[in-house]
């Protein structure tokens, strides 16, 4: 079982306390959440002072429990640490679909499982369709599938850069610090 609270407190050591980068669209974070997200959570006070058990909070149930990951984990663990930093960095349903993409790609023509909506959810169809190919991939099932929502991660992030040159300035440290790290 992935050991959630080790996640969280490498996310935050990653995402550092207060940060307002010009370049960023999200706005100021602590501690690697933006204020629109601590408000929608209920937290009403200047981001810049968030505590980190609110944080923590809201990785646990936001980014953990709320898009399923905690499901994933009772499977692969693995793989459950990688949507949990793919979805603190790009929201869960973009690292979720990535996963669904690459289980529709890695199912033989739906000869494994049958194909698996690619609507950003985890759901009884994604986790029967993870289940199957992890009986039929084995041991090393789990280490293929990072691997394939990693590329997908970075080719992402190379696309956004290439897309609004001002996310250059985070280009680095995203491939740097967001792709094949293990908390």
């Amino acid at each position: 079982m992935t050991d959630i609270d080790g996640l969280i407190a490498g996310v935050v050591a990653r995402e550092g306390g207060y940060v307002d980068h010009p370049a960023d669209r999200g706005g100021p974070t602590r501690f690697g959440i933006t204020e629109a997200v601590a408000r929608a959570r209920g937290y009403t006070g200047a981001i810049r002072q968030l505590p980190r058990s609110v944080a923590e909070d809201i990785y646990r149930t936001r980014y953990w429990k709320g898009p399923g990951i905690d499901r994933v984990a009772r499977r692969a663990p693995v793989l459950a640490a990688e949507l949990f930093d793919g979805g603190v960095n790009m929201g869960p349903r973009v690292p979720i679909g990535f996963l669904q993409r690459a289980l529709n790609a890695l199912n033989r023509g739906a000869a494994d499982y049958p194909e698996v909506a690619r609507d950003g959810r985890i759901g009884d169809a994604t986790l029967t369709a993870l289940d199957a190919y992890l009986v039929r991939r084995g041991r090393d099932g789990e280490a293929v599938l990072v691997k394939a929502i990693e590329a997908l991660r970075g080719e992402r992030y190379i696309t956004l850069a290439e897309r609004r040159p001002a996310n250059e300035a985070f280009l680095y440290g995203w491939l740097a610090h967001r792709v094949g790290v293990r908390a």
